[in-house]
């Protein structure tokens, strides 16, 4: 039997790399820095995680790949993100955006309470 919460993690870091994507392609040192990086270094993503996630979203047709050179001139396979995989990207950004205000709305937080308290 699958643990729920396994399938959150990886519905979320699976979002994460998508959109990280979103915006370039990327290798997966990018792509774990980027999250990193963004996240005001609060995510930070393991390779052991990572690159699982990346083939698993390659294996959907969400995300494809090639060989480049990486910043440092090295060969490094890099991903980008698919038509389907935009797709699904939004998708996901809005089931999380309802996920997070069910959340907020069992924890007694509304939207200007989060504003106040960031």
């Amino acid at each position: 039997m699958k643990n729920p919460r396994e399938d959150v993690l990886r519905g979320t870091l699976d979002l994460l790399v998508l959109r990280t994507l979103s915006i370039e392609a990327m290798h997966g040192w990018g792509i774990s820095e980027r999250i990193q990086d963004l996240s005001a270094e609060v995510l930070q993503v393991n390779q052991g995680a990572l690159y699982p996630a990346l083939h698993r979203l390659e294996k959907r047709g969400l995300i494809d790949s090639y060989w480049g050179k990486s910043q440092n001139n090295r060969r490094a396979k890099f991903y980008r993100l698919t038509p389907p995989g935009r797709r699904h990207l939004r998708l996901e950004e809005e089931g999380w955006d309802r996920f997070t205000d069910a959340v907020n709305a069992v924890l007694g937080r509304g939207a200007e309470d989060t504003v106040a308290e960031g």
